[in-house]
């Protein structure tokens, strides 16, 4: 049964119930919305050895690679042999994600989860702060020397599979923070 409170005609008038309350009009055009937006893409671009350039609707611009993705599902064999077909890429209608001919496309979701494929200095001092590790703490948690990490903080081209290591330390610190919320820590009580 319908709740009286009050009720639009078309032309805005209100109209009262029989019993002198109002009914309230049921919700047409309401959102709701949980959590993080989805990702849209607004704009990608192939790249050389299966890389794409991505321009978020956000305005973040990444390259990612997506080879892994194509050499581990066997869908995405045509994307693997013919340049042609992967340099054809575009994005969706509704940008959720890139499409191919031949119906195959990926996820702006899976998209926005691989890590950017450039890794520079300013990401790793970046990641350092965020740690919160020392020169020496960093060294020891990436297994290379405290000399080597005060370069990567300065100039050194920075190997992938540093970039690759940093990040992982980034998702566990997310990780063990997320997790502590879930159990009631909030890390400021002794």
């Amino acid at each position: 049964m319908a709740k009286c409170s009050s009720f639009l005609r078309d032309d805005g008038a209100d109209r009262p119930c029989k019993n002198g309350s109002r009914i309230e009009p049921p919700m047409t055009d309401d959102i709701i919305q949980i959590g993080e937006p989805l990702p849209r893409i607004a704009e990608a671009m192939p790249l050389d050895r299966r890389k794409v350039r991505i321009t978020w609707t956000t305005g973040e611009t990444v390259a990612v690679d997506i080879a892994p993705i194509l050499y581990s599902r066997r869908t995405y064999i045509p994307l693997r042999q013919d340049d042609a077909l992967f340099r054809s890429l575009k994005v969706s209608e509704y940008g959720n994600a890139i499409e191919w001919n031949g119906d195959l496309d990926l996820s702006a979701v899976w998209l926005a989860r691989l890590p950017s494929v450039v890794f520079d200095n300013a990401d790793f001092r970046r990641a350092m702060d965020t740690l919160g590790m020392t020169l020496d703490g960093m060294a020891e948690a990436l297994g290379v020397s405290r000399r080597l990490v005060a370069d990567y903080r300065k100039d050194r081209p920075i190997p992938r599979y540093i970039g690759l290591a940093t990040r992982y330390l980034e998702t566990l610190q997310k990780a063990s923070r997320n997790q502590d919320l879930l159990c009631g820590d909030d890390g400021l009580s002794g």
